[in-house]
């Protein structure tokens, strides 16, 4: 299976396999799943909250995923690869 692309506004694309973006989905369940239910509870934001620590925890694993994944060269540099000038 192809890798996907994913792009944010500012930020270079990334080639996300299949391994890494069924983790990053099931990871994004996961933290929706833990904020839905803490808001609902009607929990505090304290600092030391138990369960804001455990989506912290969640969504730097899903951060540390997603730029694992290998940026994808910007055209310029595709190009400058293209005819010997540069390296990616």
């Amino acid at each position: 299976m192809p890798a996907i692309w994913a792009a944010h506004a500012g930020s270079r694309r990334r080639a996300i396999n299949p391994q890494a973006g069924r983790a990053l989905e099931i990871l994004g369940h996961a933290i929706d799943y833990l904020t839905d239910e803490y808001i609902h509870s009607g929990g505090a934001f304290r600092y030391d909250d138990p369960e804001l620590e455990a989506v912290q925890l969640l969504m730097a694993v899903n951060r540390a995923i997603y730029f694992d994944c290998p940026e994808v060269p910007v055209l310029g540099q595709r190009w400058k690869k293209l005819i010997g000038l540069g390296r990616v």
